[in-house]
């Protein structure tokens, strides 16, 4: 067996003990380096022992779990964040692209993160995302996020996104520029855009950015927006968005 070389990073013991019992346990493919309780330490022990896979919690003392590119020109791992933290870092984790585990970990969800690595999923594109969750945790708000499309990924802007509108389980993101198809059904674009109200659900296919709004058809129910885009609206949403736009 290919072995996945990985190191786990926690303040807590406790986490520490239960993530190595649930990889002996369900996941034999991984090789446990070694336990660390702070980023300080897991940064010598990944330039000493050059995982493939870095299992990081967030919040530690002095330094945060996402800090830890700080002290790498360039990241060579993979790093699945395993982390209690608030729902506001859940949607940072989703901008950026970021594979995470909430606590308590699930088994099926710890499984899936160590597929994806097995496949070698865009190492190369790690420091991107981390520099991107990092902006956003940081100054949280949301500025750019990160889109996947067949393999490679690209920064979008959030105010280029004019709507982006869903087929089964593939999106399409069209933005002033050109427009992405990403494996992502609009749940995934409703979580990241919650707290930003120019973003509306405006029909089961569709999130609209209110910004990029052009005109808007009450007897048709239907929305048109920049660049020539049309978008359907619900009759059960017509209510709610147009009192969204009295807020506008």
């Amino acid at each position: 067996m290919n072995y996945i070389k990985a190191i786990l990073v926690d303040d807590e013991e406790s986490a520490r003990d239960v993530l190595e019992n649930l990889l002996l346990r369900f996941c034999p493919e991984v090789e446990l380096l070694a336990k660390c309780e702070n980023v300080l330490q897991a940064v010598e022990i990944i330039k000493e022992k050059n995982p493939q896979l870095v299992f990081l919690d967030i919040e530690m003392p002095n330094y945060a779990g996402y800090e830890l590119v700080k002290f790498f020109k360039n990241i060579n791992f993979e790093i699945v964040f395993v982390t209690a933290y608030n729902q506001y870092a859940v949607r940072a984790f989703e901008v950026a692209a970021v594979d995470y585990l909430l606590k308590p970990v699930d088994i099926e969800r710890l499984k899936t993160a160590v597929s994806r690595v097995r496949q070698q999923v865009d190492i190369k594109g790690q420091m991107e995302r981390m520099v991107l969750l990092s902006n956003t945790l940081e100054t949280k708000t949301t500025k750019n996020i990160m889109v996947m499309e067949k393999g490679e990924q690209y920064v979008v802007a959030v105010d280029k996104i004019i709507a982006i509108e869903a087929e089964e389980s593939y999106s399409t993101v069209y933005t002033t520029d050109k427009k992405y198809v990403v494996s992502k059904n609009l749940k995934h674009f409703e979580t990241i855009f919650e707290v930003m109200p120019r973003f509306f659900r405006v029909h089961k296919s569709w999130i609209i950015n209110l910004e990029h709004l052009q005109h808007y058809s009450k007897t048709d129910l239907e929305i048109k927006l920049t660049g020539g885009f049309s978008a359907k609206l619900s009759k059960y949403k017509k209510a709610e968005f147009e009192a969204a736009l009295l807020k506008k």
